[in-house]
């Protein structure tokens, strides 16, 4: 029989490619590649794929670059347009019927409820699900429910497929942060966390209680915001305005004015992110979060991390893939350290296997 090979998990990002593999040895991991490239924000909206030839030819440059030959690799989907999360309760049985359903009977009733939430043709989507278990509720049984439509998913597998690589699992974004999450942090039976991922095009938000997703939210709005703010305001091409985001010096531009304009343009983002915290506590009536997490490009941006804990109320820390995962001695760990909330999902599907639910 021949021995699997470790798969390498691809974040095909709005704003960036990231790669990574992370070998297990005796139940404990370690990150043996990590690379990542940037793309061109016309590439990818909303995650749809505008131009798969020339996201093909990107990704293949980063193989390439980071000189990988393995061609098993774990992908995410993600785009409010394209994906819904959400957590459904399975009502009106008995605890003893819910316990002695199959999974052929429990995925039929699924999905019947997809049908009725869902705003496309079920024959046009892929479902998954996973039970949580019975809720406090009497005769309920709460499950995840996620839903991609058909035409996304296609999208990346051919786009990967074209650069040689063989896709053996298809993720969302963000439970491949909550997986990340599951391995570094003690999960606390009461606690409820807030794991938010802020990308160039989105935020993401995952609400865990006790481990488990209990209010999943995704907006159209990311760090995109503030590199047009850059562009508009010194008349910027979108790389430089990137490379003064990144606090990179730029020719005629002042570092103070740079900030200012970085600083009252995060309030956007800042606002958005209160307004989900709120979704949530509305949701679950008035549930307060004991801890927010964040991820992503946006978690690098400066004064984000205080602003945001200052408005919410909530202490905000910035996600660390690296308390129970150690970095190949390969690797530039001073580098990787600092690009760690960048590389949060792509490590994530990393830790992916073909035999995960």
């Amino acid at each position: 029989m021949r021995k699997s090979k470790i798969p390498i998990g691809l974040d095909i990002g709005s704003g960036m490619l990231k790669v990574a593999q992370v070998k297990e040895k005796k139940g404990r991991y370690e990150l043996e590649i990590f690379d990542m490239l940037p793309l061109p924000p016309e590439l990818i909206v909303d995650g749809s794929i505008m131009d798969s030839i020339r996201v093909s030819d990107f990704i293949k440059e980063l193989l390439r670059k980071a000189k990988i030959k393995i061609k098993d690799v774990v992908i995410s989907v993600t785009g409010h347009a394209s994906v819904i999360v959400k957590r459904i309760s399975l009502s009106e049985m008995s605890e003893e019927e819910l316990s002695e359903m199959s999974e052929e009977e429990v995925e039929k009733l699924i999905k019947f409820e997809a049908e009725q939430i869902i705003p496309w043709p079920i024959d046009d989507v892929s479902l998954d699900f996973q039970v949580l278990g019975l809720s406090e509720e009497p005769g309920q049984m709460d499950v995840i429910l996620v839903a991609v439509k058909n035409e996304v998913i296609n999208e990346y597998i051919s786009v990967v497929k074209e650069a040689g690589l063989n896709p053996i699992v298809v993720d969302v974004d963000i439970f491949a942060i909550e997986n990340l999450y599951e391995v570094n942090y003690e999960i606390e039976p009461y606690k409820t966390v807030g794991i938010i991922d802020i990308g160039a095009s989105s935020i993401k938000m995952d609400i865990l209680k006790g481990g488990l997703p209990s209010f999943t939210r995704e907006t159209p709005i990311g760090t995109n915001i503030l590199t047009e703010a850059l562009q508009r305001e010194f008349n910027l091409s979108y790389e430089v305005a990137e490379r003064l985001l990144k606090g990179e010096a730029v020719e005629g531009v002042e570092d103070s004015a740079a900030e200012k304009v970085v600083t009252e343009t995060l309030e956007e983002i800042i606002l958005e992110i209160s307004r989900s915290v709120d979704h949530y506590k509305t949701f679950m009536a008035g549930e307060e979060i004991s801890e927010l997490i964040i991820s992503g490009g946006g978690a690098l941006v400066r004064g984000l991390q205080n602003n945001l804990s200052e408005k919410v109320g909530i202490d905000v820390s910035i996600l660390d893939p690296f308390q129970n995962i150690s970095i190949s001695k390969k690797l530039d760990e001073i580098y990787i350290r600092e690009m760690a909330p960048i590389a949060a999902v792509s490590i994530g599907l990393a830790l992916r296997r073909i035999a995960d639910r």
